[in-house]
């Protein structure tokens, strides 16, 4: 008689660093993955769990951690002997939490396979987000119990070096007494950090004997770091210092669309909001684009111009659904509005004959496109998929260079619904620092469905086309980038912001405090 195997699962401690998700190492992304059911302590921030779940499976079950270490410890210990594989998610290192290490000794008891998965801690994870390194001989330590803290060991690790310590905001005075205590002199430097790789991270400096008081406000877990790198910090903090840390910055457009932008705003510090303004829909009727793919086929064009990402999906869902590949486009030419569209040209195997080296536009395009000639162009026509509500001036100038145009109906942009109140509120009442519009449409529908944006607000365009919409609708254009393109988009806000920064650093304190400019960059220097 053959007895069927229980199948096995596995245990992993696995440490989700400071807070940021892209700290998160590769081994730990992989067992968070691979989990069935996950843990996770009340330090791990929201945003990071958000992440986590964004690319966990489905089916994975996510509690928070409840009890004692033994407790903890049975919950995955059984869910391991029912084949899953289980997390216990924690903040910083695990090793770093006393509870965490007995958990680990409660499973080790067991015959249950587990893994410790390091993290980057904390303390020391922070202490490096706010521009203050730990010079010489340092002490980093995540904090559970302030009462067990040997003060004079601390108070020697700043004679020596430096200290960073994550603890909770409540037992600040109770350390500032410890530390004061031991000897430390009381001008020694501080910083205390809340949100430590967060978005709103905010760091302040200050000395031994008065730091609690800067500190007030800041609740949950900080990081406080002593000691002589802090001086530093005014040259090397970074985090807090990218060109639009801490800019609420509206970015409406379709959902799919949204994700590039949003990822290049955060990576130079701002908090985007996406408000989808436009949603994408097929051709009322799909006979346009029916005679377009076999038009394509038969040799029918010379040229297919795209001008949107969105016309480039439309062509390709249309050629799935006919069995067709890229092989079909064999012997006719592609030219593209921009690299972006370029981009989604390339993802399906194929590299654009022409994509504007100047200005990225339909004008841009048709002073590079070469007029039709009968010897060399013996096939005559292009094709143009586009919106439904595009402009006529791409088709009127390829028309005036000889080329027969057949301007095809690829997608439909339909109005979206209106965002959430809070939203629309913000948007009327100046809670934005920034949107940027990407297109004459997302302007048209944004004004729609939520209203203009307040007089305050940052306006960036993508280009001319829409800077002429947003100007009809009254609003003022702050910035426009020499290419019309997303990155260059993102780019040309990062130095707008960089620019208003040195401007009201130059003002006197009194000319800053009349200053108009509004938003974080003003805020700093108030």
């Amino acid at each position: 008689m053959t007895r069927t195997r229980k199948p096995v699962g596995h245990i992993a401690f696995v440490g989700a660093g400071p807070g940021d998700p892209g700290l998160l190492t590769r081994r730990a992304h992989d067992a968070l993955v691979d989990a069935d059911q996950v843990v996770y302590d009340r330090g791990v921030p929201e945003s990071l769990l958000t992440a986590v779940r964004a690319q966990a499976r489905s089916d994975a079950q996510f509690s928070p951690a409840e009890g004692a270490p033994g407790d903890v410890a049975k919950v995955l210990i059984s869910a391991a002997r029912s084949g899953l594989n289980a997390v216990h998610l924690v903040a910083g290192d695990p090793f770093g939490h006393e509870s965490v290490v007995k958990e680990v000794q409660a499973v080790a008891r067991t015959a249950a396979h587990f893994e410790v998965v390091p993290g980057v801690g904390q303390a020391e994870g922070v202490a490096t987000y706010a521009g203050v390194p730990l010079p010489g001989v340092r002490t980093a330590a995540d904090v559970e119990d302030v009462a067990a803290l040997d003060f004079e060991a601390l108070a020697a690790a700043i004679g020596r070096g430096s200290l960073a310590l994550a603890v909770d905001a409540g037992d600040l005075a109770a350390i500032r007494d410890g530390l004061l205590a031991a000897g430390v002199d009381g001008t020694t430097g501080v910083g205390v950090t809340g949100d430590g790789t967060g978005e709103t991270q905010y760091t302040t400096t200050s000395t031994v004997d008065s730091f609690v008081a800067a500190a007030l406000g800041f609740t949950g877990r900080v990081v406080l770091t002593v000691g002589e790198g802090v001086s530093q910090r005014d040259k090397l903090s970074w985090w807090e210092n990218r060109p639009l840390y801490g800019w609420k910055v509206l970015v409406p457009r379709t959902k799919e669309q949204a994700g590039v932008m949003s990822a290049r705003l955060r990576a130079y510090g701002a908090i985007p909001c996406e408000v989808p303004t436009i949603a994408v829909e097929p051709p009322r009727t799909p006979a346009q684009m029916e005679r377009a793919v076999k038009g394509l086929v038969d040799g029918r064009y010379a040229w297919v111009i795209f001008t949107s990402v969105n016309a480039v999906r439309a062509v390709w869902e249309k050629f799935a659904e006919h069995g067709l590949d890229a092989r079909h486009f064999g012997g006719v030419k592609i030219a593209c509005i921009g690299e972006a569209t370029a981009d989604a040209v390339r993802a399906f195997g194929i590299q654009p004959e022409l994509i504007p080296a100047g200005e990225q536009s339909s004008e841009g395009l048709l002073a590079e496109f070469s007029p039709h000639d009968e010897v060399l162009d013996p096939v005559g026509r292009v094709l143009l998929p586009r919106a439904d509500i595009a402009t006529e001036t791409l088709a009127a100038g390829l028309t005036e260079r000889g080329w027969e145009v057949d301007d095809v109906t690829a997608y439909r942009t339909v109005r979206a619904a209106p965002p959430p109140a809070e939203i629309r509120d913000a948007i009327k009442s100046g809670g934005f620092d920034a949107v940027l519009f990407t297109s004459s449409s997302t302007v048209r529908n944004l004004v729609g469905i939520a209203g203009k944006p307040h007089a305050r607000t940052v306006v960036a365009v993508i280009g001319p086309k829409t800077a002429e919409t947003a100007t009809e609708f009254g609003l003022r254009v702050d910035v426009q980038p020499p290419h019309a393109s997303v990155p260059d988009l993102v780019e040309a806000l990062a130095a707008y912001a960089v620019e208003l920064r040195e401007k009201l650093a130059a003002m006197p304190a009194k000319q800053r405090r009349g200053s108009k400019v509004q938003g974080p960059t003003a805020l700093r220097f108030r």
